[in-house]
């Protein structure tokens, strides 16, 4: 009899015996779309996080720009939401207090680079600082968020690169910070144009990489740039593919060892506006991009 009960109560403690789950089973690696198995009962009534994986990278920090996937579902029906994993794309969360909720703050702040962190939270809460749910979304809905963080950095982060460098003729000239080009010669060139403004040390970027850029965008002879990371809340993260990447990223940048700085004129695209990555393209007109690659 005593064998008995000792072993009910072994089989008692075991995982997932004799209790009911009341937090999503969520499974995968890293960097790969999770599987998310959602409990039968309620969720809970304030927003709950949860450490899958812990990373091994730098503790993020309140104020930086947090490179991060992030797969949103319904805990109501279990039905995804929104996912980068679908978008081939990673997302900038800037932590500054101004773009995301106090709760997207708490699940990132204070996590390792290479963690997979849960947040359940009310829909109320989704998106914004003054707490907004997602479009289409009840405010009573709860969200599931799993994050997996790929790096942080300060806003201003940069490869170090001199403020004034070396440029052919036929480029602009460069310089201050954010880097900004100007004297620009009367016209672009034809082709495809990639001059280095600073070598990295780094591996060498190549298609199908996860980049992590500050970049500036200038059409050619304008006086001011159509976009800038700098002004966006810090680097951005991208897929280096065609379609994730305005026109000429791909060819210009494959090869070139992180930590680099680089000058890129791409010729003209005629009706290109934007990218899936929304870097803002203008039509018909050559376009320079000083970039710094931090990570890939």
């Amino acid at each position: 009899m005593r064998r008995f009960l000792s072993l009910a109560l072994l089989i008692s403690l075991l995982p997932g015996c004799g209790t009911t789950r009341t937090t999503p089973l969520v499974t995968g690696a890293f960097g790969t779309r999770p599987t998310i198995v959602l409990p039968s009962g309620p969720p809970p009534t304030r927003p709950t996080i949860q450490v899958i994986a812990q990373g091994r990278g730098p503790i993020v920090q309140k104020g930086q720009a947090v490179i991060t996937h992030a797969d949103i579902r319904l805990w109501k029906t279990g039905k995804p939401y929104l996912s980068t994993f679908d978008l081939k794309q990673p997302t900038t969360v800037s932590l500054d207090g101004q773009h995301v909720s106090h709760t997207w703050t708490a699940a990132l702040a204070g996590r390792r680079v290479g963690s997979r962190v849960v947040l359940i939270s009310p829909a109320s809460h989704g998106f914004g600082p003054a707490g907004m749910a997602p479009s289409g979304v009840s405010p009573s809905e709860t969200l599931v968020i799993v994050f997996d963080i790929i790096g942080s950095y300060a806003p201003t982060a940069n490869v170090g690169a001199p403020t004034t460098p070396t440029t052919p003729p036929n480029l602009p000239k460069i310089s201050g910070f954010p880097p900004f080009p100007s004297n620009f010669p009367k016209n672009p060139p034809k082709s495809l144009t990639i001059h280095t403004l600073h070598q990295g040390s780094g591996p060498p970027i190549h298609p199908g990489s996860t980049i992590v850029v500050q970049y500036v965008t200038t059409p050619w002879a304008a006086k001011t740039p159509t976009d800038a990371s700098y002004a966006r809340g810090g680097p951005n993260g991208f897929l280096l593919a065609e379609n994730s990447v305005p026109p000429g990223w791909v060819k210009g940048l494959t090869g070139i060892p992180t930590g680099s700085r680089v000058l890129l004129v791409a010729p003209p695209q005629p009706g290109f506006t934007t990218t899936t990555g929304g870097v803002i393209i203008p039509q018909g007109k050559a376009v320079t991009y000083v970039i710094d690659i931090l990570a890939a």
